[in-house]
Order: structure tokens, then sequence, then C-alpha cells
């Protein structure tokens, strides 16, 4: 990390007047919370009129902006931009669910792709603005050979799969916005897996696996727990995405550039699985799982990701500081604490 990380600094994030996309999910959640910490202005855009439990759960919600628009609908998007002068803007909307991917493309493609368009268009004739963090995604470079792993940014995208095709279309549509034809200030961001506290998507690997520890359902295996993936401490994107923002506003000649981060190591289902219920004491709920694992073939995903962040610290002398173990038993206390107060019954709705 840049050892003094001025890029922290409440003086340059005070009042700032920041857009997020995506606002309801897990990553916009747990990057409201920072900013706002650093005193800055949240506006948020949201799909659905809920209310988010994470943002409550954390009492920051009334200190948000709420807009409830789909990103894929241009007309009410450009209305709400309009109204702002937005400094800085993350788009981090999108239909993240690869299940749902292979169920409703259509549905994936107008959010991930329509809803990315519809977003740059409509900032493209903004004032003020001087950093756009668009989240793409490990997935958008589709299938490579373990021994090519991990993924640098100079890689062609391959994708195959309705998400991966998704993000890696979003991808090129900011690289032509970030153009010398356009000059919107965009970074475009590739990371690998990311978990952590607010992840309330219960079909996601480490939040499915530690319910079933905690006996509110049952694990039930995707494939035989042999793909590798590598993952990201959510304190840590956050973290980086602050960093990134604060460059490119600093920094106009960062348009156009990619970054991938990752921990440099894949690690399998199996591991995966196996770490959270050795955690959590429960090591006769991972034979059992093990055992499901046996024969189960998945379909229409990458075999193996992972990232590294070498470009990263080559730039800004950024790295991520959680090892896997710590992330999880941090995560672990945060569920455990939370499932208190939420019942997890509202999930099901």
């Amino acid at each position: 990390m840049t050892k003094s990380k001025n890029y922290l600094h409440k003086k340059f994030w005070s009042k700032k007047l920041i857009l997020i996309t995506g606002i309801n999910g897990f990553i916009g959640g747990n990057l409201a919370k920072k900013l706002i910490n650093l005193d800055a202005k949240i506006v948020g855009i949201s799909n659905k009129r809920i209310k988010n439990k994470f943002l409550e759960y954390e009492k920051i919600a009334k200190k948000i902006d709420f807009h409830y628009v789909d990103i894929s609908n241009y007309s009410k998007l450009k209305k709400i931009v309009a109204q702002y002068n937005f400094d800085i803007c993350y788009h981090l909307a999108a239909q993240v669910d690869v299940n749902v991917a292979k169920n409703n493309p259509f549905l994936t493609y107008e959010s991930n792709i329509r809803g990315t368009y519809n977003l740059l268009e409509s900032l493209r004739g903004s004032k003020k603005l001087k950093s756009i963090i668009v989240a793409s995604s490990d997935k958008a470079y589709g299938e490579y050979n373990l021994k090519d792993l991990p993924y640098k940014e100079n890689y062609d995208l391959r994708p195959l799969y309705p998400y991966d095709v998704s993000k890696a279309s979003a991808d090129f549509i900011a690289k032509s916005y970030a153009s010398d034809l356009f000059n919107l200030p965009i970074i475009i961001t590739r990371f690998a897996n990311i978990f952590g506290p607010g992840q309330l998507n219960f079909t996601a690997l480490i939040p499915d696996c530690i319910l079933a520890n905690l006996n509110y359902r049952k694990f039930i295996p995707r494939g035989d727990g042999k793909n590798k993936r590598d993952f990201l401490y959510v304190d840590d994107v956050c973290d980086l995405y602050a960093c990134l923002a604060f460059n490119l506003y600093k920094n106009k000649n960062l348009k156009g550039e990619i970054f991938n981060a990752g921990t440099k190591t894949g690690y399998s289902v199996d591991e995966i699985v196996n770490k959270i219920c050795t955690t959590m004491g429960n090591d006769k709920l991972y034979y059992k799982i093990k055992k499901q694992f046996a024969n189960k073939k998945t379909i229409g995903e990458i075999q193996h990701q992972f990232m590294t962040f070498e470009k990263l610290y080559r730039y800004f002398k950024w790295k991520p500081e959680f090892k896997i173990e710590k992330g999880l038993e941090h995560t672990i206390s945060w569920y455990k604490d939370f499932l208190k107060t939420i019942d997890y019954k509202s999930f099901l709705k």
C-alpha cells in the first residue's frame, strides 16, 4: 500500500459527491459505509425499492440519497444523473449471479451491457466528474489453462458463458468511452471473487457454507469441489476502490487503465469448505459435504480462476492485507451477529 494511504485522507473525500450504482448490493453497501466514514456524500441507485438489510444493520441507510431505477431504463437514469454534479462514480450495478445468468441471459445482458452504456452515456456531459470506476470481473477473461494463471491485464478476453460475456462486453464499452473520442475518466477493475460481511446472496459459496454450519440450511455442492477460485476480502476491495478513484481524480492519464486484483492464490471449492468447517469446529459437516462432491460436474462455469495484484503494486504500491483465514474469521463472526437480529427467513421471500 502507499505508505501514508493518502487516498484515505478525509481532506480529499469530505463533501465529495459520489454516485454508486448497485448501492443495495454487497460491494455497494460496504463501499458506501467506507466513504461515509470519510465524510463523502453518497447518492445511490438501486433497481429494487427494498430496505437494504446491510445498510440498515450498519445504521448508514439514512445517510444515503437513494434513487430507485433500473439502469437498463435510459431516460429515467439520465434524469437522475442530470440532477447532480458528481465528482466520482462507481459503477457496481450488475446481475451478479452466475446461475441466474445461465437461466436468464436476457436479464443479465440488459443489466450488465445495456446498463453500462446507459450510465456512461448519461455521464458523458458531466462537468465536474473526474473518476469513474467500472467494475468488471475476472470472469471476463474466460477459460485459460491452469498453467497460464493468474490472469494478466494484457490477456485476451475470451468469454463463452452468459455472465462472462456480459462482463467482457461492458469492459469494451467502458474502454470505448475512455478513448480519445469521449475522454471519460474511466478505470476498469477485474477482481477475483469477493467475500465478507454484507454478502446476502446466499447462493454464493462462502455465505452458503457458513449458513450450513450455523444450521440455517443445507449446503448442496454444484460441482466436484475441484474448481479453483481466488478470494478477496471486501475490506481490501473497498480500500482499493478508494485508492483507484483518488489516483484517477489526481491523474487523468490513468484513464482507460485496467487493474486486476486477487491474492495470487487459487483455492479449490473443497479447500474453502474445509477452511470454513474447520474454523467453525464442524469437521463432521465437511466430511459429509466431501462425499457429495463425488461425481458432480459443473456446467456453464469457468474451471479455474485466480488473479494477481502486480500491476496495482507497480502503480500504487497496493496489495491486499487480509489473508483468507483472517477474512473468514471476520466474516463468520459478522454473520453470527447479523443473524441474531435479522430473521434469515426474510431472505427466502
